[in-house]
């Protein structure tokens, strides 16, 4: 199963929990603003199944709930996002 994500930049608050968390997948924006690095924050790319771990961390380390999780692609569209039990 696929499992995509993506950084609902509107609600984050550039905390650094996620870099911290996951670093193969977060990264900051000149803005400072957190974003998934396998494709510009798009969240249409599968997160390798290795990675998953580090995503659920991430997470449960937001304290706003910017980092969306879904089966389906997001196509830039953080309201996408739906309930995943990995």
């Amino acid at each position: 199963m696929a499992i995509y994500t993506m950084v609902n930049q509107d609600t984050c608050i550039s905390c650094g929990a996620c870099g911290a968390s996951a670093p193969d997948l977060f990264d900051y924006n000149e803005e400072g603003l957190s974003y998934f690095i396998g494709d510009n924050n798009l969240g249409n790319t599968p997160i390798d199944e290795d990675l998953i771990d580090d995503l659920e961390d991430a997470i449960d380390g937001c304290p706003t709930d910017s980092i969306k999780m879904s089966k389906e692609a997001f196509n830039g569209d953080p309201s996408k996002a739906d309930s995943v039990t990995v």
